[in-house]
């Protein structure tokens, strides 16, 4: 094996079928500073500030890297308009200044500017009211890299959004904000964490926290693939799983902080020709606000914002649930949505800081973070956007634990992997592609993918020319980028790379189904599947899709719920919940 190959092997980033089995060694062996529960982005977050301060870091996460709420959000870095208007004017600030740090520094691979228009409709008044809102959005987070408002006559902004009906506006303004691939973005943060020497192992779940006296001194952890259980020793533990937190809290025996509830929002997806528009919309409606936002060939349409008390890891989308999305998009649209238009729909959970409101929409969006008992901290509530301060403030909690003082945090300076040459590849892109025999056009989606990890992307088709070519009933992705996903980024089922190493799930009106088979061979060649495993996974992803569609006809949330958490799991050996 030649030395470069070697070295790709034995890449710390590379969380490949080796890596697994090393790291699973490791949990059992080594003695770590601290514990991360949850591969979601707060938990790889935390994982990726504690190995950038020097601290000796495992990250466990019983499903895959961004498998609930961080896959399912609207995928924007956004300091949030209407926080402004609930006066959070320290939530918007950091925000902002999230925002921008993405942009230029952390990920400017994964993180693109987008605009938005905002429609008026009331004469006189809201024009200045929302003006001097935008104004404050424009210069609150510091340096800018978007461009600012922009004002547009009733004509203007119809010339910029032909889709909306004449009366549906009297004029607009154009902002900016930023939106990334959620999923992916949060997959890089932990592979990142694992370049800078964190144990990042996913089908990995906590059954039980360990003692010593009074404090809590680490976990114990079963593998749900194939049932072995170790215990993982650590200074400290924190548990970072989002809506999960009151369950991991009633695990480890103790009362927590805070309460963490769950609100369900919804998203559907569309073809990109069903609106016809330069920007996306952002639209008031009674409760909140909906979403209209390009996404590559498509518009994502959301969200809703309803309280959820039925399964954490499977929220369903019901008929009422879109149908309100359709109504409400189709107010201002001069050609309406149907049903017929919807590509894809996903619903994922917001870990809300349970207030005395009773409307979710209104509950905190702030962070807390606390140290629940000696040894274990406990993290929830926050936004996307903020996941970085979030991942700060809790490895603050956790040092009180820690042997010796930590040092500060400096994630604001790490740029995450793929970040680093990535400008450069973009001027290099038509070299590139002619080098690799692509269209520049494909090499530029790579780019945006992967950063300067392109390069380890195609080396996987050298000789292999077939893997160049897209995918049969999914053109968007190319075969190497399936064999990426389970080479590099720790993909170990099928739903691991239709849902969320790519988007197909959601960008195809098939859901993943026509290409299933395809995909499960080249994922089986690298994880060493027999033809049953192959089959078995191709099953149990058409099962989940099938259980989706069907809840997405039911008229209530236990319907729907009843029907989606019926569908087999990837994951066998799963406890839901953990008692």
């Amino acid at each position: 094996m030649a030395s470069s190959q070697r070295e790709a092997e034995n890449s710390p980033a590379r969380l490949g079928p080796l890596k697994r089995e090393e790291s699973w060694q490791r949990l059992g062996e080594d003695k770590f500073d601290l514990v991360v529960i949850g591969g979601g982005v707060v938990g790889a977050g935390t994982a990726l500030d504690a190995a950038t301060r020097g601290l000796r870091v495992a990250l466990v996460e019983a499903r895959d890297l961004a498998s609930g709420t961080s896959s399912r959000s609207s995928k924007l870095f956004h300091g949030g308009l209407r926080y402004l208007e609930q006066l959070e004017f320290g939530l918007v600030r950091e925000a902002l200044r999230e925002r921008e740090l993405m942009l230029t520094t952390i990920a400017p691979h994964l993180v693109k500017p987008v605009s938005f228009l905002y429609p008026l409709t009331h004469r006189i008044w809201e024009r200045p009211y929302t003006a001097a809102g935008l104004l404050m959005y424009d210069t609150m987070g510091g340096a800018r890299s978007v461009p600012g408002q922009k004002h547009l006559s009733r004509a203007g902004a119809l010339r910029m959004v032909p889709a909306l009906k004449r009366s549906a506006l009297i004029g607009g303004i154009r902002y900016y904000d930023a939106q990334s691939d959620d999923a992916r973005h949060t997959m890089t943060v932990a592979r990142t964490a694992a370049h800078y020497g964190a144990v990042v192992r996913t089908s990995t779940q906590v059954v039980g926290f360990l003692r010593e006296a009074d404090r809590i001194s680490g976990v114990k952890v079963r593998d749900v693939e194939d049932g072995r259980e170790t215990e993982i020793h650590a200074s400290a533990v924190v548990n970072c799983t989002g809506v999960w937190t009151d369950e991991l809290q009633r695990l480890s025996g103790g009362r927590g902080r805070f309460r963490v509830r769950a609100s369900k929002g919804v998203h559907i997806v569309v073809p990109r020709d069903r609106i016809v528009s330069e920007a996306g919309m952002i639209l008031r409606t009674e409760k909140s606000v909906l979403f209209v936002i390009p996404w590559r060939n498509h518009w994502i349409v959301g969200t809703t914002d309803t309280d959820w008390n039925l399964d954490l890891a499977h929220p369903a989308a019901t008929k009422h649930d879109i149908d309100y999305l359709l109504e409400h998009v189709n107010t201002v649209l001069a050609t309406p949505l149907t049903h017929d238009d919807i590509e894809g729909v996903y619903a994922g959970l917001r870990p809300l800081l349970a207030g005395e409101s009773e409307e979710t929409s209104k509950l905190s969006r702030e962070h807390a973070v606390a140290r629940v008992a000696p040894g274990l901290v406990a993290i929830a509530g926050g936004k996307y956007t903020t996941y970085r301060v979030m991942a700060a403030d809790a490895v603050d909690a956790a040092a009180v634990d820690l042997p010796g003082r930590p040092q500060s945090s400096i994630t604001d300076k790490v740029p995450l992997l793929g970040a680093d040459g990535y400008h450069a590849l973009v001027n290099q892109a038509d070299h590139l592609a002619s080098e690799h025999g692509l269209h520049p056009y494909r090499v530029r989606h790579l780019l945006d993918r992967y950063g300067s990890m392109v390069h380890e992307v195609l080396a996987l088709g050298e000789g292999r020319p077939e893997l160049l070519k897209p995918l049969e009933h999914a053109p968007d992705y190319l075969g190497v980028e399936v064999v990426y996903a389970a080479s590099h980024e720790g993909a170990l089922h099928l739903e691991d790379v239709l849902a969320r190493r790519t988007r197909i799930s959601i960008e195809y009106a098939h859901r993943g189904v026509d290409c299933a088979a395809q995909v499960a061979t080249l994922v089986g060649e690298v994880l060493g599947w027999s033809k049953e495993q192959e089959k078995r996974e191709v099953e149990v992803y058409t099962a989940r899709v099938d259980a989706e569609r069907e809840s997405q006809s039911q008229p209530s949330d236990e319907a729907a719920d009843a029907l989606r958490s019926a569908a087999p799991e990837a994951r066998t050996g799963i406890i839901e919940p953990v008692s």
